[in-house]
């Protein structure tokens, strides 16, 4: 369809009525199509919102849905400014999205005043966009995540284009800086596109930005280094009333070239083109606008268009500043909402710019992934698993056994291509390589050198970030699919502020009655910090573990299988599982192996458990309770019960290990708690117990917290002790070596502390002797290297 003149008027008188609504959200909670004067008991009380960015964020939707409209493409948006809320929720009203999701939002009198309502109004929208709002997989409360979010949503979805529209101070952080170089994983195969629009409006809340300081050379030398091809559509020098300069049909031609770049791309990657670059670079948006367009010029000799005092609330006490009411009341009447809205219903020409029904961006399918999720087809375990005839009979490094599991996991999705894997470049270090025997790691460009297991397909992402890492996976779970994050235990932490975010939109879209559940997130923390002794103190680090006990009690999982057939049925439970955030946390190395793989299906099914092998309390109420959780606890507390057995024959001991560390928790403050009863029987009424954990102690006097007679348990971990040493010492710096745990118990079980105090010293000199030891030859003693249980 050509280009008319009056297309682009009715996209401008578009552009006027989303602004109008965009600015009346802001500020007015009654009048809101100024029928009246304008009076200060109209106003909100509290003015809150973003308004710098709206006018170029609508500019961008309407240009977008011009694309939809011409083209007949399907195209996704990711909103970087995510305090630019008041204009998506203003585009969201004007094509009936915001309708489809909320009858009482209709495109009606009514419905507009209470979108306007609404927005920042308890029990209304917040202030950025959030899970509420249709359309919406990113919810921008912190800054520097939505392209890779973009990436993750694009990925193994060849029909899809996702426009990731990123502000210019958002630029200015660091996973955003990363991100853009997540074009060379993108697959113009078999994967969609992400059309990066980089919305500078040249400021930040109270300064310029970095990219508003850059020449148009150094932007597109900058972009191209990134391997991008930037295109600048540059609205700056224009006015927002300014007819005949026609904004909307510059940025017509720069997204009409940017599909068109995109489509030929694709033509040559899904032909038979041998020609074709294996990374050709994509096209990109600079979208240049003056921050806060359409306001006035500048208030009592304060300017506000184009300057940082347009960021937020420009006019900021209409309520109590007669000059400040006059001024607000003058600019919003300057939008003629009564010729946009008669009678409260859109004029014709301006839903002429809307996309039809089945293409509107607010109610993509994607964007409520969990009705495109499908199940996983996962193998049944028992090929996988360890023969393990009786407890410590057997050897096995636990991820290496998970590894083919996952293999056939990935070999069972090639069809569907809704299983992936994103890993900081440490697949093979977690011993997890098996899987590249199923997919390669996704490369587009085979590199000069010798290198293995890449290919443009493939659907392990391993990129040194973990900001791209979790970005990634963020949006390729939201958009319906299934996938995993191994990590290093001690660097996941670095996307902690990205795990906070994406918990709190897990818990707001679950009170959202039309997002259908997605899959869960995985993490499988391995390299875990006991035996990172090599590495030293900077890899030594378990504290994931406290920040997903922040989480609503309901979303966060925490898992220690001891040995590889507990984790076989943990990953398997994990994948299965929608609405959560699951941390896995398993060791890598050859460790002696416990359970069977029905003991395992038991074990993991309680949470927790008596392991009456290793017991000799005969049932009845024990002297102390030896308890564990994680492999390198396991052993340990494994070892002190077998010294115990051996040396103290007359003290009644109890093994406890725990896989799920929230069966700890009261049943009536976490739903994995175990029930009283469960409870007692593991840890009797009145021992004193001795838990050995992975993590930090406070971790599990949290999880404890409401449990009668919790302060019977005595609990030790690490302490934030570390060096590069040996794993026993570390260990024994830590204070949860098997000598240390059996000092332990001796000390606590009652009437044994001075019964068995030779015992204890003898412990404690042996423990001595081989740190002596350890520190001259540089490895620990085969007496601790080579022990069994027997």
């Amino acid at each position: 369809m050509p280009d008319t003149a009056t297309e682009f008027r009715q996209m401008r008188r578009y552009r006027a009525a989303a602004d109008y609504l965009a600015a009346a959200q802001i500020y007015l909670r009654d009048n809101v199509l100024l029928t009246e004067p304008l009076r200060p008991e109209h106003l909100k009380p509290r003015l809150l919102g973003h308004w710098g960015t709206c006018p170029g964020i609508t500019m961008i939707y309407a240009g977008l849905n011009r694309l939809i409209r011409q083209q007949h493409v399907s195209i996704m948006l990711v909103t970087g400014p995510g305090h630019g809320a008041p204009a998506i929720h203003a585009n969201l009203w004007l094509e009936e999205s915001h309708a489809e999701r909320d009858p009482v939002l209709a495109r009606t009198g009514g419905g507009l005043a209470e979108l306007v309502r609404r927005f920042s109004w308890p029990d209304g929208f917040p202030s950025h966009l959030s899970p509420e709002v249709p359309g919406v997989i990113h919810e921008g409360g912190e800054l520097g995540y939505a392209l890779a979010t973009a990436f993750g949503a694009a990925a193994d979805a060849p029909d899809r284009i996702v426009a990731c529209i990123v502000g210019d101070g958002e630029a200015e952080t660091g996973p955003t800086a990363a991100a853009w170089q997540l074009n060379s994983y993108a697959d113009p195969a078999t994967g969609g596109v992400v059309l990066p629009i980089l919305h500078l409006n040249g400021y930040k809340i109270a300064s310029p930005t970095r990219s508003a300081l850059m020449s148009d050379s150094e932007l597109t030398d900058l972009y191209r280094g990134y391997g991008w091809s930037p295109l600048i559509v540059d609205l700056s020098a224009i006015d927002y009333d300014e007819v005949d300069a026609e904004p909307d049909r510059l940025l017509a031609t720069g997204l009409d070239a940017a599909l068109a770049r995109i489509r030929e791309i694709q033509r040559r990657a899904r032909g038979a083109d041998d020609t074709a670059d294996a990374t050709p670079p994509w096209p990109m948006l600079i979208l240049r606008t003056r921050k806060g367009w359409g306001l006035p010029a500048s208030i009592d000799g304060t300017p506000l268009e184009g300057t940082f005092h347009a960021h937020q609330v420009p006019i900021s006490d209409p309520q109590h500043d007669q000059d400040d009411l006059t001024a607000l009341e003058q600019w919003l009447r300057s939008y003629r909402p009564d010729a946009l809205f008669p009678d409260g219903e859109p004029c014709a020409d301006v839903l002429a710019a809307c996309p039809p029904a089945d293409q509107r961006m607010g109610t993509d399918p994607a964007t409520n992934g969990g009705v495109l999720r499908r199940e996983l087809d996962l193998p049944e375990l028992t090929p996988y698993a360890i023969e393990v005839p009786e407890p410590g009979a057997a050897t096995a490094g636990a991820t290496p056994v998970l590894g083919p599991w996952l293999a056939d996991v990935m070999r069972r999705s090639n069809e569907r291509r809704d299983f992936c894997i994103v890993s900081p470049d440490e697949l093979e270090s977690n011993r997890l390589e098996a899987v590249l025997e199923a997919t390669d790691r996704l490369c587009q460009r085979q590199p000069p050198g010798y290198a293995e297991h890449l290919g443009p397909h493939g659907r392990v992402l391993e990129v040194l970030s973990e900001h791209n890492c979790q970005g990634w996976l963020q949006g390729y779970l939201l958009t319906g699919r299934h996938g995993v994050f191994p990590s290093y235990e001690a660097f996941v932490s670095i996307v902690d502020g990205m795990v906070n975010q994406y918990a709190k939109f897990l818990k707001m879209a679950a009170e959202v009655g039309w997002r259908a559940p997605v899959s869960a997130l995985n993490y499988l923390l391995t390299s875990e910090g006991w035996r990172q002794e090599h590495n030293g103190y900077s890899h030594q680090g378990p504290g994931f573990i406290n920040t997903m006990l922040t989480k609503k009690e309901w979303i966060s999982r925490i898992y220690l299988p001891p040995d590889a057939n507990s984790l076989l049925v943990i990953m398997d439970r994990c994948l299965r599982t929608t609405d959560k955030i699951n941390v896995v946390v398993a060791g890598k190395q050859p460790a002696p192996q416990w359970m069977s793989l029905s003991a395992a299906r038991e074990h993991c099914r309680a949470g927790a458990g008596v392991w009456n092998w290793a017991s000799n309390d005969d049932g009845d109420e024990p002297d102390i309770v030896l308890a564990c959780a994680g492999n390198i606890p396991t052993v340990e507390t494994l070892a002190a019960a077998s010294m115990l057995r051996r040396d103290a024959p007359g003290l009644r001991v109890r093994v406890v290990n725990i896989v799920d560390l929230l069966t700890l928790a009261p049943p009536d403050r976490h739903p994995h708690g175990a029930p009283s009863s469960d409870f007692v029987d593991w840890f009797g009424r009145r021992a004193p117990v001795v838990l050995d954990f992975h993590g930090y102690p406070s971790a599990v006097h949290e999880c404890l917290h409401g449990r009668p007679d919790s302060d019977r348990f005595h609990v030790r971990g690490y302490r934030e002790e570390g060096t590069t040493t040996t794993p026993y010492d570390l260990l024994i710096s830590n204070g949860v070596s098997r000598h240390d745990l059996a000092i332990e118990a001796l000390h606590r079980a009652p009437g044994w502390s001075s019964r068995a105090g030779e015992l204890a010293d003898r412990y404690a000199t042996e423990r001595e002797r081989i740190r002596r030891d350890l520190r001259r030859t540089g490895v620990d003693p085969p007496e601790i290297t080579d022990w069994t249980w027997a």
